[in-house]
């Protein structure tokens, strides 16, 4: 009997049972893709359905993914790295110098002291970076909080922008010199050039935002045309920017007239981010952008074919080049969003807080935003909360300095421990007990004995 004559399936083509299950394992590899796409784990054993599903023993809720998976390790690294700075206070403090003259004698004391030295550090950066009880009116009690916002605003974005080339497998530490280049830039048009109110401001936002995507894209370009990689490129950058800065300010065109120090003139009022709150808090609308940053993040990242690319490329680029997908031209743009999102942090500075350009206006926030990014993971949402936290830090290291005398580099070496306890999540799960092998074995027991029966009927 020939070909022609045999069913379709028969003769080598797919038959009805091979092409109604063909779709089911498109959707299975897609789902699996999406699950490895950040990199953050290996494809795991249980079924696709499984994982996009519920998992078992209860639903798949954001409160179950914070207690189960890596986002308990970020929260657990923080707790770690405050017991450790409080140990370190308590160390520095005179009067658990003076107990432990008699340690053995009368051990209470002694533990005492170290629980008040530490506790009263603490509570001195919470009344100074969010709550102060002793204000005399409810806009100074709040006002430790609105501060809080205002350093955390920069940090957001330069996070997202670190973060973000995280997830495409790109490692941005040039954060730092595409907020300077956006800062000249803005502050130049700010300056520079005297607009109506509304489009001033816009142009001023826009210059930073291409001012930041053109240093960020550029090193898109060497990476994907040249294969250097990002990691020299990108501190190279920040060089650049920064000495390039301190030309500018000390030419005609960027000192301010009458000065010697290397400062610009002030922006004018129509090329600043007006206050949300009014003139009784520093917070300004570049927060409200910083939000509005973070959504369009997390809907690109999940909700959009480029992100899903970026995923990709960032999970493994061979197969995603395998797969039709333009790795150098993923590259390019991801650096290119990256250093726009830090772009916006240039603005911040020179339109929000600063009103003026200077040769600190990046500070250390485009360092801080690698140790944001790695703190919340790598997530949009993630970044942003590390971003508050690092900015309530910020805020009321000097409140704690003032009340009890604690050094404010204390709060950089609690940061240097979170950055130490991200980087070794053996240690903090070792320190607190969990054991994520057994979790997992746990999550794939019931699935594969529902696969296994299903299987049998």
């Amino acid at each position: 009997m020939s070909d022609k004559h045999l069913p379709k399936h028969a003769a080598g083509e797919p038959g009805p049972e091979a092409q109604s299950a063909s779709p089911v394992e498109d959707r299975t590899a897609a789902v699996v893709s999406v699950d490895t796409a950040g990199g953050a784990m290996e494809p795991s054993a249980v079924p696709a359905t499984a994982q996009s599903g519920q998992l078992p023993g209860g639903p798949d809720t954001v409160l179950r993914r914070i207690f189960t998976g890596s986002g308990m390790v970020s929260v657990l690294a923080v707790l770690l790295a405050l017991i450790f700075g409080g140990l370190l206070i308590a160390s520095t403090d005179k009067q658990v110098a003076t107990t432990s003259t008699y340690l053995f004698a009368r051990p209470t004391d002694f533990l005492s002291a170290v629980w008040n030295a530490a506790t009263r550090s603490y509570v001195a950066l919470f009344q100074g970076s969010v709550f102060n009880p002793r204000g005399n009116s409810v806009a100074a009690q709040f006002a430790p909080f609105m501060e809080t916002l205002t350093i955390a605003t920069p940090l957001i974005t330069a996070g997202l922008g670190v973060a973000l080339a995280f997830r495409a497998g790109l490692f941005n530490i040039g954060a730092q010199g595409q907020i300077i280049v956006a800062g000249i830039l803005a502050a130049w048009v700010g300056f520079a050039l005297h607009l109506p109110l509304g489009l001033h401001l816009l142009l001023v936002l826009l210059a930073g935002i291409i001012g930041g995507a053109l240093w960020g894209g550029l090193v898109g370009v060497l990476k994907a045309r040249t294969g250097a990689h990002e990691v020299i490129l990108t501190i190279m950058f920040n060089y650049i920017a920064l000495y390039f800065l301190r030309y500018l300010l000390n030419t005609q065109a960027f000192q301010r007239p009458g000065e010697t120090n290397p400062i610009s003139p002030i922006l004018d009022p129509s090329a600043v981010y007006p206050q949300i709150f009014g003139t009784q808090y520093r917070l300004h609308l570049g927060f409200l952008l910083a939000i509005a940053a973070t959504v369009l993040v997390w809907w690109l990242l999940n909700r959009s074919t480029v992100g899903f690319e970026f995923r990709a490329v960032g999970a493994n680029p061979k197969a995603a080049q395998t797969a039709g997908i333009n790795v150098s031209r993923s590259t390019i743009l991801v650096m290119a969003i990256a250093g726009g999102l830090a772009g916006m942090s240039g603005v911040a500075q020179v339109a929000g807080t600063e009103k003026v350009l200077t040769d600190g206006v990046a500070a250390t926030y485009g360092f801080d935003a690698i140790t944001v990014a790695l703190l919340g993971r790598s997530t949009p949402w993630g970044t942003f909360a590390a971003a508050l936290l690092f900015g309530a830090f910020r805020a009321g290291a000097v409140q704690m300095q003032i009340q009890t005398g604690t050094p404010i580099d204390i709060v950089l070496v609690v940061q240097s421990l979170i950055v130490l306890f991200i980087a070794a999540p053996p240690l903090v799960r070792a320190v607190f007990g969990l054991n994520p092998r057994r979790r997992k074995q746990a999550r794939t027991a019931k699935p594969r004995k529902a696969a296994t029966t299903g299987g049998a009927a």
